[in-house]
């Protein structure tokens, strides 16, 4: 009998205790948080599953199989905001969870769980969270990944790490894709989006403008893909290839996620809607200069992973947020021509099917 058939043992079979995860909010975090939502399916069949999320996420949660329910709940980021956390609290008790998962190692994070007294609270050691975690995990510096450290919480203690972890998945439904372009105004056949931003500007690829002119130029219909904080590029990119590109930004993340189910291909940073694409099994080619695609690209895989064609470059992958040396060369060296290119390979060979 395999470890994963052990798993899934008669006395896991019959739980039927509600679980509540406690995610990162990051978008591209919270899209890869949908692999600890499998693997806690896989083992308890029976145990409905949770998420909480912010407003901005909570779109996400609507397009996750497996999920019975999102609990919106915004806590700033910079503040404890005790008042907040006893209604997040009192929320929590009326669910009558029996095991929640405290994926950020941070003490804020484990507070609502306790003050709900959900029995079970799972988290990695950190921050001095005794007493508010009760089942603790050691070993984190020595997984490889954030995926390995967020997915281990979700097996049994001290159980290996698989070959693979489920990949995460997003589904919209076809006929909301079609009220949606038709909403817009945008045609039936294949479009490329882009989507420009990310947080940390090193990880901006800054030929988006001529990326897109080189599209429209080869007959392809463009759409600028994020949130409001992409306006400004947005009306670049617009300016720079003209009335074949729209401008889709904006502060409605579900606006994302139905531009990316609906486009052909997306050309991204190393970003949440990177994530979000590749989730939706949308041929995604991800752009990446400072950061590892080891360590942050998508389980699902990549279309294309686009990196500087030279030799890598001693300061990466520097994980920075700004470029401190070598002039940003790691993402200047990736050509407009270049990404064009594949994408039309990548288009080509989905058959252009959007």
């Amino acid at each position: 009998m395999n470890i994963d058939s052990q798993l899934s043992g008669d006395a896991e079979r019959s739980d039927t205790r509600p679980i509540l995860i406690i995610p990162y909010m990051w978008i591209g975090d919270f899209v890869r948080n949908h692999t600890v939502v499998r693997v806690l399916r896989e083992r308890w069949p029976n145990r409905p599953v949770d998420l909480l999320t912010t407003s901005l996420c909570a779109p996400l949660v609507d397009y996750m199989p497996g999920v019975r329910a999102g609990i919106v709940w915004d806590l700033p980021r910079s503040r404890l905001a005790v008042r907040r956390q006893f209604g997040l609290a009192k929320l929590l008790r009326e669910r009558n969870y029996g095991t929640a998962l405290v994926l950020p190692r941070t003490w804020k994070a484990a507070i609502a769980p306790t003050l709900a007294g959900i029995p079970e609270r799972v988290g990695w050691v950190g921050e001095f969270r005794f007493g508010l975690i009760n089942r603790w995990r050691w070993g984190e510096s020595k997984l490889p990944r954030f995926i390995d450290e967020n997915a281990a919480l979700a097996r049994p203690d001290g159980a290996p790490l698989p070959a693979e972890w489920p990949v995460p998945q997003l589904r919209v439904p076809a006929d909301e894709i079609a009220r949606w372009r038709e909403a817009n105004g945008l045609s039936a056949g294949a479009a490329v989006a882009l989507a420009p931003g990310s947080v940390g500007v090193s990880k901006r690829w800054t030929y988006y403008p001529e990326a897109a002119r080189l599209l429209v130029e080869r007959g392809f219909e463009v759409w600028v893909v994020g949130g409001t904080a992409e306006k400004a590029l947005a009306q670049e990119i617009v300016a720079a290839a003209g009335p074949g590109v729209r401008d889709l930004t904006g502060n409605d993340l579900r606006n994302g996620v139905l531009a990316m189910a609906a486009a052909g291909v997306a050309i991204t940073n190393d970003s949440g809607l990177m994530h979000i694409a590749a989730a939706l099994g949308t041929p995604t080619m991800g752009i990446f200069g400072p950061t590892s695609p080891y360590l942050w690209a998508p389980l699902n895989g990549l279309a294309a992973t686009v990196v500087q064609d030279k030799s890598v470059l001693s300061c990466q992958p520097c994980q920075r947020t700004v470029c401190k040396m070598n002039d940003h060369r790691c993402m200047r060296d990736i050509a407009a021509s270049e990404v064009v290119g594949i994408a039309e390979r990548v288009l080509g060979e989905a058959g252009g099917e959007g």
